[in-house]
């Protein structure tokens, strides 16, 4: 990658919690790449978690916030906006959680109370996010804001359960915030659709692990990680993605244009009709 793709400019990181965060990697990056950002997740999160190590590491201001609370999402502007004695450039969105899928509910089953939760947490708080930013003119002209979608928002992938309504909402708040502030300060609004991802919200995912594989298998380019995520994030912040907006953009090895890939077929082919075949990674294409 160029180098100080970000030099001079500023942002708020959502989401880290530990080294297995794509939010974590996100903001390393963006500090090799010549940013300054304040992070933040909730107190628990930052008890329960790494963040104050990454704000050593990063040498970044670490601002305490819930995203559902429209005071705390104020309060955090406000003090970003006077920590960098002016506005930013970038924020990211990574935040993502459902009570029903850790109380392992099945979307037939599901504690709507909890799945109003899920939507709070995972989809609107982005807007709420961005109607604090736009009212308290906090971000600069030609800024860029991401949030991390899945593909479970098009398609039903099992054990995502309300995740995925999650995300749809999400995506369509891009477009549509993505509008306004376009029109209006030329701010772009994007989602990145990644490969499912060990992180510590994926692993809470009934059969992380085969569908991690299944994707591997389906996948042209393979699974797309963590720090490559990172990597492409960062492009989205930099000015060489200055008229992308408003779009939900797969990066995730090229699963989501596949129907089935031969690797995968061999696999199923294994399984069905033989107990003693080789392994379809042994068997020539």
């Amino acid at each position: 990658m160029a180098s100080n793709l970000l030099e001079g400019k500023k942002g708020i990181i959502f989401g880290a919690l530990n080294d297995k965060s794509i939010a974590w990697k996100v903001a390393e990056k963006a500090k090799e790449q010549g940013a300054e950002f304040v992070l933040t997740n909730t107190p628990v999160s930052i008890r329960l978690g790494d963040l104050n190590k990454l704000a050593e590491q990063t040498d970044s201001l670490v601002v305490p916030a819930d995203a559902t609370n429209i005071e705390d999402l104020r309060d955090l502007f406000d003090k970003t906006m006077d920590h960098f004695d002016g506005k930013i450039d970038f924020i990211l969105h990574s935040i993502g959680m459902s009570p029903n899928v850790r109380k392992k509910k099945h979307y037939d089953d599901l504690n709507y109370e909890f799945m109003m939760k899920t939507l709070d947490i995972s989809a609107v708080s982005f807007h709420k996010m961005l109607q604090v930013a736009r009212k308290k003119d906090a971000i600069n002209e030609w800024g860029s804001v991401v949030a991390l979608s899945y593909i479970a928002a098009q398609r039903t992938l099992y054990g995502y359960n309300d995740m995925a309504d999650a995300k749809a909402m999400l995506e369509s708040i891009a477009r549509s915030f993505g509008y306004i502030y376009g029109r209006d300060r030329k701010i772009r609004v994007n989602t990145i659709s990644q490969s499912p991802t060990l992180t510590t919200a994926g692993s809470g995912v009934r059969g992380i692990e085969g569908l991690m594989d299944f994707t591997e298998r389906m996948s042209p380019l393979g699974n797309a990680d963590a720090n490559e995520c990172a990597d492409f994030t960062i492009t989205l912040f930099s000015d060489l993605t200055r008229k992308i907006t408003m779009q939900n953009i797969y990066h995730d090895g090229g699963f989501s244009s596949m129907g089935m890939s031969y690797r995968a077929m061999k696999m199923y082919n294994r399984s069905l009709y033989c107990d003693d075949c080789p392994d379809p990674e042994d068997i020539e294409d």
